[in-house]
């Protein structure tokens, strides 16, 4: 399903990796107040930990696979919202949640979480897929476990 991704045992990578993994938890949660605090506390550079922060994962135990976070740009037009909805329903992934901040400069940023249990193709051919959906200017897979 994923074919760029690989699911790999702690053991055999750095440790730098399991870092970048904490300090985002630390951020997400709220423990601290910013990137570098984070780095601090965990140990490893701003540098290190924004080269792999789009990059590694976590996944939960019982849910592999099944959801996803991603995040986008799209044009302040009528519809395109709409679109990629759409798009994201016909792919049979289930939206659990929707966030969209105001547009700025003609456009919103916007969040989509999602089950994607169902979803009938690869996630890298869906994001793909989804690039081409007219209005959105750019696609980025936040998260996925």
């Amino acid at each position: 399903m994923l074919k760029k991704y690989l699911i790999v045992s702690k053991k055999i990578l750095p440790d730098v990796y399991e870092k970048v993994i904490e300090a985002r938890n630390l951020i997400n949660n709220g423990s601290v107040k910013g990137i570098s605090e984070a780095v601090k506390m965990v140990g490893i550079s701003r540098s290190t930990y924004y080269k792999y922060k789009d990059y590694v994962f976590s996944p939960s135990e019982n849910s592999i696979g099944r959801k996803a976070v991603i995040s986008m740009m799209l044009r302040h037009e009528k519809g395109v919202l709409s679109s990629v909805l759409n798009y994201m329903s016909m792919e049979n992934a289930n939206i659990l949640t929707i966030n969209q901040n105001i547009p700025i400069n003609g456009k919103a940023a916007v969040s989509l979480s999602l089950d994607i249990s169902d979803i009938s193709k690869p996630v890298d051919d869906v994001m793909a897929e989804l690039k081409k959906v007219k209005g959105v200017s750019s696609v980025k897979l936040l998260s996925i476990e």
